[in-house]
């Protein structure tokens, strides 16, 4: 049994879909994340982080068109729409 830190969730989603610092698998001179780790921070990205957000990752082309398309599909009534303040 594999374990899954959220710690480590948290970071590899905000590397990946904010700040293109890393890749899901490897490409772009990038080693990519553990395996075990990708649908739980595409979790974590559909439930965090806005739609703009992960567009942007997307057109930047940190995420695939199928990361991309198997994030938004995570989302939900409760993921956050405005990244403002309120």
């Amino acid at each position: 049994m594999v374990v899954i830190y959220s710690f480590r969730t948290g970071t590899f989603a905000r590397n990946i879909y904010l700040y293109g610092n890393e890749r899901f698998t490897a490409r772009e001179g990038f080693n990519g994340i553990p395996e075990e780790y990708h649908q739980p921070v595409k979790d974590y990205a559909a439930k965090q982080f806005t739609l703009m957000e992960i567009e942007k990752a997307r057109i930047n082309n940190w995420i695939t068109q199928n990361e991309y398309e198997d994030t938004v599909l995570l989302r939900t009534e409760s993921s956050p729409v405005s990244s403002e303040k309120i």
